[in-house]
């Protein structure tokens, strides 16, 4: 079940990556692109990781407030799902599981 989870926050987070670029590409040739509201179910789902890190590598939407907090606190909060997944746990958090 862990592998499960950690693989899953894995292939979303390399979906968020990509389509944080491609959205990034399509905003310079000003084309049709990826809604917001998409970029942000990916992060939701489990991509939050690489939605963040698609947006510094990309430098996409890095004026949006609400993107660069709410990215970070999503891959934050990623990160902390998969340790605890894999079996390490953090005394701050171990009160909440």
């Amino acid at each position: 079940m862990a592998t499960l989870g950690i693989d899953w926050i894995v292939f979303i987070s390399i979906w968020a990556f990509v389509a944080m670029g491609y959205d990034k590409r399509q905003a310079k040739r000003k084309k049709s692109r990826v809604s917001e509201k998409n970029l942000w179910l990916l992060a939701l789902i489990g991509g939050g990781i690489g939605a963040y890190f698609g947006m510094q590598v990309f430098r996409h939407k890095t004026l949006h407030t609400s993107f660069r907090v709410g990215f970070l606190m999503l891959a934050l909060m990623d990160m902390a799902v998969i340790l605890y997944l894999i079996g390490l746990r953090i005394p701050a958090l171990s009160q909440l599981f």
